[in-house]
């Protein structure tokens, strides 16, 4: 019997050992999967801060797009206005009455002496009778002959004798002038 209450004796420390060893390994285990809880949750943090920080640079840069687009089209809106009003600009000063051309036509002539002495002119079909009218009784234009049309919608062309220099006295010069200095008026006033 004393050996089997050695044995008895040798199998209960096992027995504990075993059960230290167990609970060791448990206590080691729980240690590593606390940790490996934590490590987890740091990555799954990280990865929605960057899966926030993705989908907000990508919405900004849609909007900023967006805003863009936006910004694009209203311009071409406004310039097709724009371009309108030239146009009716244009049109109405073509409208206007054949004193007033026949003035203008006489003014420009003069200035055209002016600065060329003598050449030659052209305007447009509707004005030839005026700067006919105009060379004829002016001295100061005593060195110029009409030369020919031109499709411009009102106003002249002067150049010189020798052809060096040419003046371009046509109302759609004048208005593309005036329209360039006061685009952003005219701007202001229609989109303001």
């Amino acid at each position: 019997m004393a050996l089997d209450a050695v044995v008895s004796e040798i199998r209960n420390k096992g027995i504990q050992e075993a059960e230290a060893i167990k609970a060791e390994g448990k206590a080691e285990a729980e240690i590593i999967l606390g940790e490996a809880r934590e490590q987890v949750i740091g990555i799954k943090t990280a990865a929605e801060e960057a899966a926030n920080r993705q989908a907000d640079y990508v919405i900004n840069q849609e909007v900023a797009a967006a805003n863009l687009a936006v910004k694009r089209e209203v311009l071409n809106a406004q310039k097709a206005v724009l371009d309108e009003v030239y146009t009716e600009v244009v049109a109405a000063i073509g409208e206007l009455p054949p004193d007033f051309h026949k003035k203008a036509v006489r003014e420009l002539c003069k200035a055209a002496a002016k600065e060329l002495g003598e050449g030659f002119l052209y305007c447009n079909e509707r004005d030839v009778p005026a700067v006919e009218d105009t060379i004829s009784s002016l001295k100061t234009l005593s060195g110029f002959s009409l030369a020919g049309t031109k499709d411009i919608s009102g106003g002249i062309i002067a150049e010189s004798g020798d052809g060096s220099l040419q003046l371009d006295l046509s109302y759609p010069t004048f208005i593309a002038e005036v329209w360039e200095t006061h685009l952003k008026d005219a701007s202001e006033v229609l989109f303001g």
